[in-house]
């Protein structure tokens, strides 16, 4: 049974901080992120991690403000988010891909697990 499991998320003002967990189980995992969706638009990527070599990967909107990290013993990413904007707010969803990155990493349909997605809000 392979799950994901997120946490962290809440409400929070603007300019504030938030850090996000994610916890994988059930096999292993080549690579772990973060994608956000509001409503009425598409899932869109934040930042991932690849295992291997701990190469790192962030969509342009967040460089220099959200930083991901983990413990691939644990199979666990971390987000800390900073410096929040009232249009980061979004579900935040924790994704999983099992093998090597094909063709495609930035994009949903590169990931093969999501976790459940947990509320983060800034207020402004």
């Amino acid at each position: 049974q392979v799950q994901l499991v997120e946490s962290g998320g809440g409400l929070v003002e603007a300019g504030g901080s938030l850090r996000l967990s994610c916890a994988g189980s059930g096999r292993t995992f080549y690579a772990m992120g973060w994608f956000r969706q509001c409503p009425g638009k598409e899932r869109e990527f934040v930042a991932a991690v690849a295992w291997s070599g701990g190469d790192t990967y962030y969509a342009d909107s967040v460089k220099g403000r959200f930083t991901i990290s983990g413990d691939n013993a644990k199979y666990t990413v971390y987000l800390q988010m900073n410096a929040l904007k009232p249009e980061d707010t979004a579900v935040y969803y924790c994704a999983a891909r099992f093998r090597p990155y094909g063709t495609t990493r930035y994009t949903s349909d590169a990931y093969d697990r999501w976790g459940q997605g947990t509320q983060v809000t800034v207020s402004s």
